[in-house]
């Protein structure tokens, strides 16, 4: 699969980290909106596993969009995440409001 084939904008490589970055509250208030996590503050993505979230905790991207250091779960839920092959992000790039 090529980048130009599809909307894609950016391919960002994922990388492990020691420690999971934490969610921001924006973050935190749009997934508690859109169901993906409990008032409690966990979260239930469909499709996940538990020890898949784990690993997707202690991973991140340099994101092309917000210009900085975010947790792979952010980049994941974000209306530009595309799809992940072979630890890359392919990301859409999209101006977010």
């Amino acid at each position: 699969m090529s980048a130009e084939s599809t909307d894609t904008k950016f391919i960002v490589p994922v990388k492990g980290v020691e420690k999971s970055i934490k969610l921001d509250e924006k973050a935190k208030s749009e997934l508690q909106a859109i169901g993906m996590m409990d008032e409690k503050g966990k979260l239930k993505l469909k499709g996940v596993s538990p020890k898949m979230l784990k690993r997707m905790k202690l991973e991140a991207v340099d994101c092309p969009v917000f210009k900085k250091e975010l947790g792979f779960v952010q980049c994941y839920v974000c209306s530009n995440f595309h799809s992940r092959v072979m630890g890359k992000v392919y990301c859409k790039g999209e101006p977010l409001s």
